[in-house]
């Protein structure tokens, strides 16, 4: 039997080893669901994303497990979610969406026979418990972490830092395989046969409602609270201040649940309290911000409405009681442990639980793209928080299921120096976090231009893949880069959502670019992702909304100073075939204002009506310097739909239309002056 400080070693590896499971399967299951939405974005055959998402039953495997796995066998599905992590990040979108999925099934598959083999060590279950735990708080700490120091981008997906990401993969491969070999040996375990071989009947409705709450932990992390950056669209709030309460909450829970006098307070009363809070403030904070959007076209163009500071009252108590998901991740694992249900048992309950991710995840992204998904799609139009809410009712109500003895909580099983390591990387990520955020918004200076020519520029990124349907925003990064322009209209930026990766482009791109920001439409309208970037601060921002049968548009407005003018600058991405509606309330927001200009995807060409209607008032900057239509390298793009439009009086000096891979939408660049 291992000794006191070998048992201590252990519990450290064994905490760690999870985290970065933990972390890869929520990375993993990311990339997953982008690539299946990305191939469907690009219009790849619908069988193929069914298949890939069949994956999402991998558990149901374990019926036919009626013997239970070998502890080899355990380990070959912890190695390959460990190799699917190290892989997926270099392959094509295709082959990316089927190692991820492999690597999601994987997990899948391991954390309920991982959760088998634990029953066997039955007097260390509350240890066991309360490592996952650990694992998984150190899991989203570390998301957090690395999302803030890359400007909402992880940075250990990214192709150009696969070095962190192989480095952990090798770590941890290597971990595993030392840990398996130890335990081979009889070092981790003194367990009577006659309890290993016992046997307590358990229902399965149990064991699957307690898988169903583990899979809304993870799924809720999933969907917002690993990647703090999702909550800052969701809201509009300051990006800092949102890390601030993130790493505070993450810091005061770990204090916390050192104290025993507060571990003794978490009864079944408090617990659900806590839960309950929690999941209104989570519905609440979503709710505050949707908008009931009228029937009537006459009722638009419709300014967002304004938001009371009351409305973020919800969101800083959210915030501050998300470690509630550790807690109930604990009761939910420790009560399976305790339970020794048979290995089939576990693998239809999570066969449940992983179906109802499924269902969610579908859920999340219809309420963005119901246009497209025939008789369940308008049901969930405007209905973000209600999928939120949903997954916060799977969370609490397992609670019914839990025994009241597993509310006796254990602290993280490490000596008081091991904890204070624990302690201290939360508190350090927190720092590095908000010192990354903070140094990024400090290189920005409120400067002007005396040049009185301004560089346009408007770029539909594609949700930052490329023509080819490779992800490839730092492609798009560069081109902007070299382009230079002072002033940049981007559309289909809405990224921060799962079906983007939960990635911040927009941020991304204005931190690279050191350029002042303004995002447009929250993520929780469900509108194209639009955004007005500037090298000069942004006065006034606002956003707009135009009147959409089908899936949500909307406009911004901001005002910039530069070279001694105002310019109002208008940016818009209108719906599938540009309808006049919306273009009719676009000009109803720019008329009567001086130096506009007005860019975005209009979704329309020249010759049609709506263009016919636009240039009535407005001139197009592409035809101000090349009146024929073709410029003086023969290109005539007769097929654009991109266009910039301005205020008679403005001159152009140059306008191109940039045709490049790094997305299917040419960039195009117009110089201006007055």
């Amino acid at each position: 039997m291992l000794n006191g400080e070998s048992h201590k070693e252990k519990a450290v590896v064994n905490i760690i080893i999870h985290a970065v499971l933990f972390t890869f399967f929520l990375q993993l299951l990311t990339d997953f669901i982008e690539s299946i939405y990305a191939l469907g974005l690009l219009g790849s055959s619908i069988p193929v994303e069914i298949l890939a998402s069949t994956l999402f039953f991998s558990p149901i495997l374990l019926l036919i497990a009626r013997k239970g796995i070998p502890a080899w066998g355990i380990l070959a599905l912890a190695e390959l979610v460990v190799l699917a992590r190290a892989l997926e990040v270099v392959l094509d979108t295709r082959l990316k969406m089927m190692v991820s999925g492999i690597g999601v099934a994987a997990f899948l598959i391991y954390l309920p026979a991982l959760l088998w083999d634990m029953g066997k060590e039955q007097h260390l279950r509350k240890k066991s418990s309360a490592k996952l735990g650990a694992s998984l708080l150190l899991s989203a700490v570390t998301l957090t972490l690395l999302r803030a120091i890359n400007s909402g981008v992880d940075i250990s997906t990214g192709r150009e830092n696969l070095w962190l990401g192989w480095i952990t993969a090798a770590a941890a491969a290597a971990l595993l395989i030392h840990n398996y070999r130890r335990e081979s040996k009889g070092a981790g375990r003194d367990i009577p046969p006659a309890e290993v071989n016992s046997t307590k009947p358990v229902s399965f409705s149990r064991i699957a409602g307690l898988s169903v709450g583990v899979c809304a932990v993870f799924l809720l992390f999933y969907f917002a609270f690993a990647n703090p950056n999702v909550i800052v669209r969701w809201s509009a709030a300051d990006y800092l201040g949102v890390m601030v309460f993130v790493f505070i909450s993450y810091a005061l829970f770990a204090v916390l649940m050192a104290s025993s006098w507060f571990r003794g307070l978490l009864r079944p009363g408090v617990v659900w309290i806590w839960n309950a809070v929690f999941v209104f403030s989570l519905a609440l904070t979503i709710l505050a911000q949707q908008i009931q959007f009228p029937q009537t076209p006459s009722s638009y163009p419709l300014n967002e409405p304004l938001i009371s500071p009351y409305a973020y009252i919800p969101l800083a108590v959210m915030i501050l009681l998300a470690p509630v998901l550790v807690v109930d991740f604990y009761l939910y694992v420790r009560d399976i442990i305790h339970a020794k249900a048979s290995l089939p048992s576990l693998g239809g309950g999570f066969t449940l639980g992983a179906f109802f991710m499924l269902l969610m995840v579908f859920a999340n992204i219809f309420t963005t793209v119901y246009d497209y998904i025939p008789l369940v799609g308008p049901l969930l139009r405007d209905k973000f928080w209600l999928v939120h809410l949903i997954a916060g009712a799977a969370l609490i109500f397992p609670l019914l299921l839990v025994n009241e003895d597993s509310y006796d909580f254990g602290l993280i099983p490490v000596n008081r120096k091991n904890y204070v390591l624990f302690f201290g990387y939360i508190v350090l990520a927190g720092l590095f976090s908000i010192y990354s955020i903070n140094s990024a918004s400090s290189l920005l200076t409120a400067s002007n231009s005396a040049n009185e020519t301004v560089r346009l520029l408007t770029y539909n990124i594609r949700q930052g893949y490329s023509a080819d349907g490779t992800k490839n925003y730092t492609g798009q990064l560069g081109l902007i880069r070299s382009l230079d322009p002072d002033i940049i209209g981007l559309q289909e930026s809405d990224t921060n959502r799962i079906s983007g990766g939960n990635t911040d482009i927009v941020r991304y791109f204005a931190d690279n670019l050191d350029m002042y920001a303004y995002y447009g439409p929250k993520t929780v309208t469900g509108t194209f992702g639009i955004a007005l970037l500037s090298k000069y601060p942004i006065l006034n921002p606002r956003t707009f909304y135009m009147y959409s049968a089908g899936e949500q548009t909307a406009g911004i407005h901001a005002r910039v100073k530069h070279g001694g003018e105002v310019f109002n600058i208008y940016v818009t991405h209108l719906g599938n075939g540009g309808p006049i509606i919306q273009q009719e309330a676009i000009l109803k927001e720019t008329a009567g204002q001086r130096n506009v200009i007005l860019m975005g995807d209009f979704n329309f060409k020249t010759g049609t009506p709506q263009y016919s209607l636009t240039v009535e008032s407005l001139e197009d900057a592409w035809l101000l310097r090349w009146p024929s239509g073709q410029d003086d390298q023969g290109n005539r793009p007769v097929e654009r739909i991109d266009h910039i439009f301005l205020t008679p009086g403005l001159s152009v000096e140059e306008a191109s239309y940039l045709e490049h891979p790094a997305s299917d939408h040419p960039a195009v660049m117009v110089f201006v002056s007055k």
